[in-house]
């Protein structure tokens, strides 16, 4: 079996309301989605959600990876060999996650659809918990952050997710108005995407949130200060995620050797799609350290591919995979009973792609071949 054609789509997902988060915010979701066909007919679909602020890729850098570099390095070769995939890739250019992670998935819906298996078989089967999801909350004035934690609640969520990282004084104000309306009915995780910057700024908000019980406090530095987290972990008592500091294996042994972490947040767009990520959960449950799957806000087709891999690893916790309860209109069909994902035992990635909706949303197309 070979890959003899790739045809590249950039499109424009709407969202239902903005999201909105500390470096920026959005009206509506750029992606990138591929439609991989090999010589026996076998469609296999991969995505890619760059960020300009976490993997150092817009929809147009992967555009021009894909076509120029990626595409070329894999053409005529076996889509279920995913390990040379990577190698080639790596060879043919370096870093650049999100435009492998596109790759990566449309070769595991490939080799999942040959075999007839779900890809989280193929990572060696699926633990029995379901996957749930938190209520991500971008950042918006408390009121407002009050009266949505209240209607999670009635909707059935667990767990909120809160934007923070614009104003510290503001954003303890904000954590404050959520705890008080919802009370201790469910959790709250703060998600400051580096907004803080410096230790110092840190310690001192991350202090003043401490009434508020507080499950975990993610990426509160910026993204280079991996280091950073060592002095801030002596400061406080509630737990602290990686996630822009966590994209590289050399990372993972920084935060692990500093033990200076408590969650680390693994995502296939900053680390090159499903292969690199079960590998670093794997690395990471050799020395305990708990995961986090999670992701930009993706279709289907890349929350699919996430949720494969949380499946089968004990040591993921926790899924941050909401992009296609967010969107007016997606390729996909992944499916939600709020706060649970209901994942098939279909093969591959276990959805349906509609071509028609992916024309719909198409800006720019292209074939390589």
């Amino acid at each position: 079996m070979k890959i003899k054609e790739v045809q590249i789509y950039q499109i424009e997902m709407p969202l239902k309301e903005p999201f909105i988060i500390a470096y920026t915010s959005y009206e509506t979701m750029p992606a990138i989605i591929i439609k991989m066909t090999t010589d026996t007919g076998i469609v296999g679909y991969g995505e890619s959600v760059p960020d300009e602020h976490v993997t150092g890729e817009s929809v147009y850098t992967v555009f021009t990876a894909l076509k120029h570099h990626l595409i070329p390095a894999i053409l005529d070769e076996d889509p279920r060999n995913i390990k040379e995939i990577h190698k080639l890739m790596n060879q043919a250019l370096v870093q650049n996650g999100a435009a492998k992670a596109a790759l990566d998935i449309a070769c595991y819906d490939i080799l999942g659809k040959v075999s007839n298996l779900p890809i989280y078989s193929l990572l060696g089967g699926r633990k029995k918990t379901e996957p749930m999801i938190a209520r991500v909350m971008s950042i918006l004035e408390p009121e407002v952050l009050a009266k949505q934690a209240k209607e999670a609640l009635d909707e059935g969520y667990k767990e909120i997710k809160m934007k923070l990282g614009t104003d510290p004084n503001k954003d303890v104000a904000r954590v404050k108005a959520v705890r008080e309306a919802i009370g201790s009915q469910m959790l709250i995780r703060v998600d400051v995407n580096q907004g803080w910057e410096t230790v110092q700024v840190a310690k001192q908000t991350i202090k003043r949130l401490e009434p508020y019980d507080i499950s975990w406090v993610e990426q509160p530095i910026k993204q280079g200060d991996v280091s950073m987290f060592r002095r801030l972990r002596k400061s406080t008592e509630i737990p602290l995620m990686a996630d822009e500091s966590m994209v590289t294996e050399q990372n993972l042994r920084t935060l692990i050797e500093d033990e200076s972490v408590d969650y680390v947040n693994i995502k296939l767009m900053k680390s090159g799609g499903i292969y690199p990520v079960y590998n670093l959960a794997t690395q990471a449950e050799l020395f305990g350290i708990s995961c986090q799957i999670g992701s930009m806000v993706e279709s289907s087709i890349a929350s699919a591919a996430g949720f494969h891999v949380a499946l089968s690893k004990d040591n993921i916790v926790s899924t941050e995979i909401s992009g296609p309860t967010k969107f007016i209109k997606e390729p996909g069909n992944l499916k939600y009973k709020l706060p649970f994902v209901q994942m098939t035992d279909a093969s591959g990635l276990g959805i349906d792609v509609d071509e028609k909706i992916l024309e719909e949303l198409t800006i720019k197309k292209e074939v390589i071949k």
